[in-house]
């Protein structure tokens, strides 16, 4: 078994049940371990993009990959869709037009994003200490709550750099592909090489990747010490990956 689907139907849940303009469906295919195919599309459509995705899967000698975000922006009495797409190899777009991450490759001049779990643990403590440290050297750090919708904001370069402790692999699926393809940077949070399957995550633009790690590294290898899992979440049995 080659292929796996990671698929949220609700990333950004408690901002969709309060009608808060940070909520996506994020659907990623894995092939062997590794993003193949990704979209985050509004739900009447999500039907005819699986089919779409799963063809695309079943002939990935021959294509290209795409992947799409459809972002819901504004809010009550003025909803509007934002559009991310992507192909391996191909890079991303945005609304049709060619995306990137930005230049900025000073923390200080930085805009951040982050996140946190449900749970108040070690991580949740962690990461509201790190989200106090970044906040004074930046231009400010954000918690919006939707982590397919945060890395696209880093590939459309409206912001430089976004991590998260403790999410799952649909979570990330779809959007570490668009992230990547914007000529952008993904690893753990320790600095380790990245799979979906992992428990951390760290997007950027790339320029800043190294200098948000002097910070982000060392707290969580802080977590590692305290015995903190950071082992892959569970894969399927029987399923055969390249990471």
């Amino acid at each position: 078994m080659n292929i796996n689907w990671q698929l949220c139907l609700a990333d950004g849940t408690t901002n969709f049940a309060h009608g808060y303009p940070s909520f996506a469906v994020s659907v990623g295919v894995l092939y062997r371990g590794k993003p193949a195919a990704a979209a985050v599309v509004y739900a009447e459509i999500v039907s005819d993009v699986l089919f779409g995705l799963f063809t695309m899967v079943q002939w990935k000698s021959t294509v290209s990959y795409p992947a799409s975000l459809v972002e819901f922006v504004g809010g009550p009495m003025c909803w509007n869709t934002r559009t991310f797409s992507a192909a391996a190899g191909k890079g991303a777009f945005a609304n049709g037009e060619k995306i990137h991450v930005s230049g900025t490759d000073k923390v200080e001049q930085s805009l951040l994003v982050t996140g946190f779990g449900y749970d108040h643990d070690d991580p949740w403590t962690t990461n509201m200490e790190l989200f106090k440290e970044f906040t004074d050297v930046s231009r400010g750090v954000r918690r919006l709550g939707a982590a397919a919708v945060d890395m696209c904001h880093v590939a459309l370069g409206i912001a430089e750099a976004y991590w998260e402790y403790r999410l799952k692999p649909w979570d990330m699926a779809a959007g570490v592909l668009i992230v990547e393809e914007a000529g952008g940077t993904v690893s753990c949070m320790d600095g380790g090489r990245f799979s979906v399957f992992d428990r951390s995550v760290l997007v950027s633009n790339g320029l800043l990747h190294a200098k948000l790690l002097e910070k982000i590294g060392p707290a969580t290898e802080n977590l590692k010490s305290k015995g903190i899992d950071f082992s892959v979440w569970f894969k399927p049995e029987n399923y055969h990956t390249e990471v």
